[in-house]
């Protein structure tokens, strides 16, 4: 993709839509007022949203016991809390902001203060992380979500489907009963060279996190402080983030059967391989490549860049 102009100024992103769902609503990033080092971390879901703001917030506070990740960093599109008090919040904050988003490019703000970082994971796992996800939410959830979306919008509803139907309905519906999968993948890729935006793939940090941890503080142009630096890592494992899992998941865990250490779950791939049939397979794999080309599915499936 070309970011340059003829004058050799980047074509910034712009938006050019909005996007309403039960969980977010993509109008609450209109007037939102960017600092200079703000950093926002964006996925599709489900794809290493949570990992990546631990990891983030570790670098920041140079592998601090109690950073409470959840809180430091909102998902700014969610519908919950009101925006009003969620915006006061944020600019209340006097560290270096790191914010959460699940939007496409096209539904987004994209400012030249910020710096991006979006994760991205096989399709395949983040359906079964989904559906333990959605599996886990408990009444006060859906009283929460539905509560805040209002009639405008399908409200969310419990599933009793197994995961092998849950994941040919995703595929089936694109995303559902979520949001669009393949456009927000695409749209990421597509700006993959923007100068402040850094693609990560949820592969390339369980191979080897802490090479990953050092490439982000880098993007960050955060220096990383070595005399912390195995806290750092440690504080930054599945182990310690399940220990620890009130501090990095949403409200505490409380909208969770089984509180927060549901949300923080296996963080393992290619559990659908157990499930899904060669015909399953074939044909997510031909969608993905029909959806973002050869390359952009290559590196979806294996994190490798061409």
């Amino acid at each position: 993709m070309n970011n340059g102009n003829e004058s050799g100024k980047v074509a910034w992103p712009q938006k050019t839509t909005e996007l309403y769902h039960n969980h977010f609503d993509s109008t609450l990033w209109n007037d939102f007022p960017f600092r200079d080092d703000d950093i926002i971390i964006s996925t599709y879901g489900k794809s290493g949203t949570t990992w990546v703001q631990q990891i983030v917030g570790q670098l920041l506070f140079a592998g601090a016991e109690g950073v409470n990740t959840a809180e430091m960093s909102p998902w700014v599109d969610l519908r919950i809390p009101p925006w009003d008090e969620k915006i006061a919040a944020i600019e209340a904050q006097t560290h270096r902001r790191f914010l959460k988003t699940h939007l496409p490019v096209d539904a987004l703000v994209y400012s030249p203060k910020a710096k991006y970082i979006f994760v991205a994971r096989d399709g395949r796992d983040v359906v079964w992380s989904f559906y333990n996800h959605h599996r886990s939410f408990n009444d006060m959830a859906y009283e929460l979500i539905n509560g805040a979306a209002g009639p405008d919008v399908e409200p969310i509803e419990p599933t009793q489907l197994e995961v092998h139907d849950y994941f040919l309905e995703w595929l089936d519906r694109d995303g559902y009963p979520f949001w669009q999968f393949w456009h927000n993948i695409a749209s990421w890729w597509a700006i993959r060279d923007m100068p402040n935006l850094m693609l990560l793939h949820f592969a390339e940090l369980k191979d080897d996190m802490p090479g990953q941890i050092r490439k982000i503080a880098e993007f960050l142009d955060i220096p990383v402080d070595e005399d912390n630096w195995d806290a750092i890592v440690e504080h930054s494992t599945f182990k310690y983030m399940r220990e620890y899992a009130e501090q990095s998941v949403p409200l505490g865990g409380a909208v969770f059967e089984g509180g927060a250490k549901a949300f923080i779950h296996k963080g393992t791939n290619e559990r659908w391989r157990e499930t899904l049939t060669q015909e399953d397979i074939a044909r997510y794999e031909a969608m993905a490549l029909e959806n973002l080309g050869p390359e952009c599915a290559h590196w979806l499936a294996t994190g490798e860049m061409p």
